[in-house]
């Protein structure tokens, strides 16, 4: 959701589709490698069957693969994922719409109309077809020839030639079709080059190949069924008729003759703009054929997986494509033994539950991708991945422990425990101590190691000695060396730690990370560090950094941090949550690239973001004013040493004399054991859980969902959390609680005279919480706002409705500036300042809290804290620009923009709380804009541009100004028109913007095909329907 530096990107939701959806998509080059043939036999055959070659284009179409409707394989970690996930999931699968980050258009061949394009190509040949002196006649009439015609149904051989294919019959074909042989040149044959790994398909495609035409046929006629447009998917292909005896007819041209000629360029523009509305891609018959390779392969693979064959395929039950790809793409030729370990354990074959947990960087993602690549490919299943973060790449399962993150993650497992026996879930972590309470909770097997790719040298500096840890010493640590770095007074005074001598010794040519404490120490270090740099260090790539800098003035309007003006020429940046998520992004793709080679950061880097370095150091074993804990400490650590990259990898952990002993038992103490958050995230957890359970219908009686809770990870841990109360009254108390505050209703069944039933359903106001994935604690306060909010709710101005969807976890964590508030408050207009009387809020209080005078009146702290960040977001929907607000208010510019994250959150979880009340009709449609306005936060003529992956406000501005208003205006660009219209747009950005534009318009025609099928479907309780079925019974 943080797309954009001052907006969040919105995802285009759909309606469920009742027809095959793709929910899996195979990413297969175009240009695939093909076994060469015997070329003795095949000159041969040339040489006997050579009279004219034609080329052509055949439009095929690949279904897209059939998902089942709930996750059959679930990779987890923790993260901020909503309560009732398994509800609420979004219905774009996780493989589904990506937009492609290299050079090659998503699109392939037919997504660009450039000069050097499919289509230029097609008009070149067209020109020499229409030079022929004996094709001439024929010219009129090729554009209406049937491409679907008998001679398809025959074997064909297919080589690519550009972006055509040549076509290759037998004479059994010549007699069938009327039409002559078409011959191939040497070397173009299907089996040119195919790998040893093929071979044993090939029999099995030319039997497949056969039955091409008859597919193409069907799927051409169910498509033509809704939409002529459609129809018009490529151009005709050119096919030569027989030569006539009549010399003279083939002379003469009519003008009538002339007009049913169709320029072939032309229909090729008609077909791709038709392509952006079809339902499948479309390919074309050399790819069709290569996938129909691919696709026996697969088959095989899917038999090995079912099968108890030790066999496991080409490439872990996975085609050899997939090996192909991870060499081309990320250069994996061969996978550490630990991999290949696990990836082979009877328990992943057997698709039972695993857990598996390896140090930082010791590979364990990529086994998760192969394990859901097999889910996907072979198995034909969906596969739910769980992070804890947006950026991370690295799961946390033991973030199960952490907060209501945890309880959320608690109850989404838990859930799927309960209604799914068939569901495998895989759970990954760097760090667990009490895995036996994990492994019986998730029912799983477990797999651990202790590899790392590079090796991990620890160290401690105390004054000026650094002590290399060792757990074999007496007391944990050996001498290591004396730093030898000549300080000058100056430098003593600003670097106490000898940070300068430390960092120094591995940048510019090695990376470094220095986490602080704080984010204000962040900037301060950075800045410290280089004031103290030799001026040799701006030489070091400057080029690429005056990069780095325009683009973050970009990005930011105009606008740059003072602070990293400064630091950024030195290779130098403070990395923390008071950045905006674009410059986090750029400066994190500066950092990998080499370009920065120093981040100054917080503790949150190290759990968040994949940003390995040669040297790690810990300015203080400190997070904010905490002592560091084992687990944080691992994760911190973790970061040095980039595999593929450094020999070696080094931490070192700066303290001072007093926090020695605590040190010492901090880097020999075992990781902190992992504990259920289910009961201490009481309305987060517990009873969120019982409302989701009830409204779900998962388990409705006090039997059920006691039986249940002893089926979670604090059920496991009952014996050891709970002291004073058992598990069944904690369940009887938490399910009263939610009775008497109005979210559930209980029924009392009488099934015998001994045996009484306590049944639950959900309330109007329970279901609008639940709907809304309310925190259960806000819920009656949000209900009582609305409801006050009907007696005079001002429209004159966003102001009031802006109040009432700024989140209220927020509000404890605001301490306004009471100067900057009286400002503000006094430059509200008349219909501005009654919403803030209806409140409660007078400017006479916040003018004497703002000259600090006493105050006897008594007025909700909270409420005015609240209407405070409600200045801060009705400045931004007025102003648009985070920069402006955020000097205005003197607020972290990215602290301003998790308020508008959260807020356009919020805003959308009170529409869907309003929907479920009828009372609260009113604030529906207004609330529909507000979302939106919150969302993009930009004017509104610029909503409909954002919606593009990659378009962020300034580029919105840009395509506006260009003429580009529209989705279809850019579904429609040219990518090199775009290039040369738009300033600083590179090719791949350019075709990024027009790939996502057409997907968009994809998406939006599937919702409006669905919407007409379902008019034009018989309802199921149609009376005609209903009769016939009972007359039948």
């Amino acid at each position: 959701m943080d797309e954009g530096g001052s907006r969040i990107r919105r995802r285009v939701s759909l309606p469920k589709r009742k027809r095959p959806s793709l929910g899996c998509i195979f990413v297969i080059p175009t240009e695939a490698e093909l076994e060469r043939g015997d070329e003795k036999k095949e000159e041969e055959m040339v040489a006997e069957n050579r009279r004219r070659k034609t080329a052509g284009v055949i439009p095929v179409e690949v279904q897209p693969c059939l998902l089942s409707d709930s996750p059959d394989c679930l990779f987890l970690g923790g993260g901020d994922t909503n309560p009732d996930l398994l509800r609420r999931m979004p219905t774009d699968r996780g493989m589904g719409y990506q937009h492609n980050d290299s050079e090659e258009d998503m699109f392939g061949d037919y997504d660009s109309f450039t000069e050097n394009s499919f289509i230029a190509a097609a008009e070149d040949l067209e020109q020499k077809y229409m030079q022929l002196p004996e094709l001439r006649k024929h010219a009129t009439d090729f554009a209406t020839e049937n491409v679907c015609s008998e001679s398809i149904k025959n074997k064909l051989s297919v080589t690519p030639i550009g972006n055509f294919t040549e076509l290759q019959t037998d004479k059994h074909t010549e007699n069938q079709s009327g039409y002559e042989d078409v011959t191939v040149e040497p070397g173009a044959d299907l089996l040119y080059d195919v790998p040893s790994s093929q071979a044993m398909y090939f029999e099995n495609l030319q039997n497949s190949s056969n039955d091409l035409g008859d597919q193409f046929m069907k799927e051409r006629d169910w498509k033509s069924s809704f939409h002529n447009t459609v129809n018009e998917e490529l151009p005709h292909n050119y096919i030569e008729q027989p030569q006539q005896n009549d010399e003279s007819s083939s002379k003469v041209k009519t003008s009538s003759d002339m007009n049913r000629r169709t320029s072939i360029k032309d229909h090729l523009k008609s077909a791709m703009t038709g392509n952006a509305k079809a339902q499948t891609p479309v390919f074309s018959r050399s790819k069709q054929l290569k996938e129909t390779l691919l696709s026996e392969e697969i088959n095989v693979a899917k038999k090995t997986i079912e099968s108890s064959s030790n066999d496991l395929g080409p490439f872990y039950s996975l085609p050899s494509k997939v090996r192909d790809l991870y060499v081309q793409l990320k250069g994996i030729e061969k996978l550490y033994e630990w991999q290949h370990t696990c990836l082979t354990l009877k328990s992943v074959q057997e698709r039972k539950n695993l857990i598996y947990s390896l140090p930082t960087s010791g590979g364990k993602t990529l086994v998760a991708e192969i394990l859901m690549l097999q889910e996907l490919l072979c198995s034909r299943k969906d596969v739910l991945m769980i992070l804890p973060y947006v950026a991370i790449v690295q799961e946390k399962l033991h973030m199960i422990g952490e907060g209501s993150r945890g309880a959320i993650l608690e109850m989404t497992l838990a859930k799927i425990l309960y209604t799914s026996k068939t569901t495998q879930i895989i759970g990954m972590s760097a760090t667990l101590n009490n895995v036996e309470d994990l492994q019986k909770f998730l029912q799983a097997e477990y797999y651990t190691s202790q590899f790392r790719p590079v090796e991990l040298k620890e160290y401690l500096k105390i004054n000026d000695t650094i002590y290399e840890i060792d757990s074999k010493a007496e007391n944990g640590m050996t001498f290591s060396r004396f730093l030898n770095y000549k300080y000058s007074d100056t430098l003593k005074k600003m670097d106490p730690d000898h940070l300068v001598a430390l960092v120094t010794e591995v940048i510019p040519n090695y990376s470094c990370l220095v986490f602080c404490p704080s984010k204000k120490n962040c900037e301060n270090v950075a800045e410290m560090i280089c004031k103290f740099l030799s001026k040799e260090y701006l030489k070091h790539k400057e080029k690429e950094k005056c990069e780095v800098i325009n683009n973050l003035k970009n990005i930011g309007n105009g606008n740059l941090c003072p602070v990293l003006k400064r630091t950024i020429p030195f290779g130098v940046a403070y990395h923390h949550s008071g950045l905006t998520s674009d410059e986090r992004k750029l400066l994190e793709e500066a950092y990998s690239t080499g370009v920065l080679c120093l981040f100054t950061c917080t503790s949150t880097l190290a759990a968040g973001v994949n940003l390995p370095a040669r040297r790690v150091i810990l300015r203080a074993p400190y997070v904010a004013m905490e002592f560091l804990k084992r687990n944080q400490y691992k994760q911190m650590i973790g970061r040095a040493g980039r595999a593929g990259i450094d020999t070696i990898g080094e931490s070192i952990l700066i303290l001072q004399e007093k926090d020695k002993q605590q040190v010492l038992e901090l880097i020999t103490r075992p990781l902190e054991n992992c504990y259920s958050r289910l009961v201490q995230e009481f309305t987060k957890g517990i009873q969120t859980l019982f409302l989701s359970l009830i409204g779900l219908k998962i388990a409705t009686n006090l039997d059920d969902i006691y039986c249940f809770m002893n089926g979670t990870f604090f059920g496991v841990q009952q014996k050891i959390l709970l002291k004073e109360k058992s598990l069944w009254e904690i369940t009887v108390e938490s399910l009263r609680y939610l009775t008497e505050k109005g979210l559930l209703q209980k029924d009392t069944i009488c099934k015998s005279e001994e045996e009484v039933q306590h049944n639950f359903h959900i309330t109007k106001l329970g279901r609008a919480s639940f709907k809304g994935t309310i925190d259960l604690a806000y819920c009656d306060i949000l209900y009582r706002d609305l409801k006050k909010g009907l007696e005079g709710l001002v429209l004159e101005s966003l102001l009031h409705l802006t109040y009432l969807t700024t989140p209220y976890d927020l509000v404890s964590q605001c301490n306004p500036d009471w100067m900057i508030y009286f400002r503000q408050f006094s430059q509200l207009s008349p219909a501005e300042q009654n919403v803030a009387a209806i409140l409660g809020v007078s400017e006479s209080f916040i003018g004497k809290k703002a000259s600090g005078q006493a105050i006897r009146k008594k007025v909700d702290k909270d409420v005015v804290n609240r209407l405070y960040l409600s200045f801060v977001l009705y400045s931004l929907l007025k102003e648009t620009n985070i920069w402006t607000v955020s000097e205005k208010f003197n607020m972290p510019r990215g602290y301003v923009q998790n308020l508008l994250t959260g807020a356009a959150s919020f805003s959308s979880c009170v529409l869907h709380f309003c929907e479920e009340l009828e009372e609260f009709w009113v604030y529906r449609a207004l609330l529909v804009e507000l979302t939106k306005k919150l969302t993009y936060c930009v004017k509104a003529e610029l909503i409909p541009l954002m919606e593009v992956t990659g378009v962020l406000e300034g580029r919105a501005k840009q395509l506006y100004s260009a003429g580009y208003k529209s989705l279809m205006h850019l579904a429609n660009a040219n990518p090199e028109v775009l290039i040369r219209t738009i300033d600083h747009l590179s090719r791949r950005q350019a075709k990024q913007i027009v790939s996502s534009a057409k997907m968009l318009l994809h998406e939006k025609a599937e919702a409006l095909q669905e919407e007409v099928e379902e008019l034009l479907r018989l309802p199921s309780d149609f009376p005609g329907v209903v009769a016939s079925s009972t007359d039948k019974a």
